[in-house]
């Protein structure tokens, strides 16, 4: 488990980091989204926008190839100290995926990663075609890039605006943004469809700003039936949504 740092004055991002810390107490719900999104992964791994470590813990603990990046060098500086001794993780990269100078920075990285995935990120760059074209040049020939978003804008509440969300998607506007980049989609489907009730009620009704700690450790203990309900909505509705696209 990654150690909880509960100074979030230390941090930048406040409203960031202590909904990760939320969710880094949802164990089962961690360990369902890296099961997601594992079947695309694999060989070199590429993770953008690694956070504290919620879900990198996930690949290194079942001895998965992961090299991380993150905007924020708190971020990096908890996950050196939390996972730095893995024999399964390569490196720890600060990178800003949209950087004027990107191709100078990281062109030591092009065309290195099988895989290269982004959970919750990318909602949060206001250019997220850059994003994406930047993303696809980390990857070789047959690689596979792996989207993760918030979805549905009537979703957009007051989480979304404390977390410097621009947008929220749909399938078919994040299939497009592959399609417009050249990425050959080869899978797509919503995730998480009972925490659209949850997101709805604290973030519309109650106005709060931070995902409560308590709420998702209750969430996680029904981690178990909420997963055989998305196998039923997953084509259809979801808080998120996912979009694998392959590399020519």
């Amino acid at each position: 488990m990654v150690k909880k740092i509960n100074q979030p004055h230390l941090f930048k991002d406040e409203v960031g980091h202590s909904t990760l810390e939320s969710i880094a107490s949802a164990g089962k719900f961690n360990r369902w989204m890296y099961e997601t999104i594992t079947q695309f992964c694999n060989g070199e791994t590429l993770e953008i926008g690694g956070g504290i470590g919620n879900i990198s813990q996930c690949f290194l603990s079942d001895k998965k190839s992961l090299t991380i990046t993150e905007l924020q060098e708190e971020y990096c500086e908890i996950v050196r100290a939390n996972l730095s001794e893995n024999p399964y993780l390569h490196d720890i990269i600060t990178m800003d995926i949209i950087d004027p100078n990107f191709d100078e920075k990281h062109k030591t990285l092009f065309q290195k990663f099988d895989a290269v995935f982004a959970l919750n990120v990318i909602e949060h760059i206001k250019d997220d075609s850059l994003a994406i074209r930047n993303c696809k040049k980390l990857l070789k020939s047959g690689g596979k890039m792996i989207i993760l978003v918030p979805a549905f804008q009537f979703l957009f509440n007051s989480f979304d605006k404390a977390l410097g969300h621009f947008r929220r998607y749909k399938k078919k506007s994040l299939v497009s943004l592959f399609e417009k980049n050249e990425l050959e989609v080869v899978h797509e489907q919503y995730f998480n469809f009972v925490g659209t009730l949850g997101w709805w009620v604290s973030g519309n009704l109650l106005r709060k700003k931070v995902v409560p700690e308590g709420q998702m450790k209750l969430y996680d203990f029904f981690v178990p039936v909420i997963k055989i309900i998305d196998f039923f909505t997953r084509g259809f509705v979801g808080l998120s949504v996912i979009v694998v696209g392959k590399k020519e």
